[in-house]
């Protein structure tokens, strides 16, 4: 039976990644995000390299959108005749806001960070449990950031939601001991990718570009795609706790090798 595969945030960068790159493991990837245009053009780019996807349409900070996600997947098994297969969700949906002091930082900006990256991986998890538990070998992936491990300052309402989102995947992984269901998180440091910089800061690309300056390899979409297919197909038994990821310039999150002009 072909395994499922559900990954949140894929309209680009890391989801849109690892859809392909699952999709090219044998899984046939469900791709969630709220904008479905590019999700159309994600699932047929994959289906054009001989890989299974389907586009659902998903905002995780929504209950009904969420439920909706589960609805499209429970369809999908039963048209695929895959019961019980749903092995693999990835929650990839997330991001950041501004690069305020705490003394200053938009509450706004704090409850949308928290929302995302916390509630969204609680909905999205809590609402596909059973189908990654009846298909006997399920595991669940969060794409964290080493933002949840250390902070910075600037970074306060999206290290918070980081790790908060930690909490939440070390406590369901103790919660889960003992079912079929491996937890796993992914933690990149540095990351170039088409928008996740630029929507930090509003869409100010000149701000965005000075976050990667002057190194010459950050990490990329696809790297952490890699991680995702490398910890999604160990043999069951064996579950990736965390899986921490930087570029090699980047030996700590306040440590960047940088080499600027002139």
């Amino acid at each position: 039976m072909t395994p499922i595969a559900i990954v949140t945030g894929a309209s680009s960068g890391i989801g849109a990644a690892t859809a392909r790159r699952l999709a090219a493991e044998g899984f046939h990837v469900v791709a969630a995000a709220r904008r479905g245009d590019r999700l159309a053009d994600l699932v047929d780019s994959i289906r054009d390299n001989g890989g299974a996807a389907t586009a659902v349409t998903c905002d995780v900070t929504d209950d009904e959108s969420v439920a909706g996600l589960v609805q499209a997947v429970g369809g999908l098994a039963q048209q695929a005749d895959l019961p019980g297969r749903v092995t693999l969700l990835v929650n990839n949906a997330g991001g950041a806001r501004g690069l305020d002091p705490v003394e200053s930082a938009p509450v706004a900006d704090w409850r949308w960070m928290y929302e995302v990256n916390v509630l969204g991986t609680l909905r999205v998890t809590q609402a596909l449990l059973p189908a990654l538990t009846a298909s006997g070998a399920g595991t669940v992936v969060v794409i964290g950031s080493t933002a949840g491990q250390v902070v910075y300052e600037g970074g306060g309402g999206y290290t918070a939601a980081k790790h908060g989102q930690t909490a939440l995947t070390e406590t369901l992984r103790l919660e889960l001991c003992g079912r079929p269901v491996r937890v796993v998180e992914i933690d990149p440091g540095m990351v170039r990718t088409d928008e996740f910089s630029v929507n930090r800061f509003g869409g100010n690309t000149a701000r965005a570009d000075a976050v990667y300056a002057g190194v010459a390899e950050p990490l990329v979409a696809d790297d952490i795609a890699d991680c995702v297919a490398w910890c999604a197909t160990r043999p069951q038994h064996v579950n990736v706790d965390r899986l921490v990821v930087r570029p090699l310039a980047q030996a700590a999150q306040h440590k960047v090798h940088r080499v600027l002009p002139g």
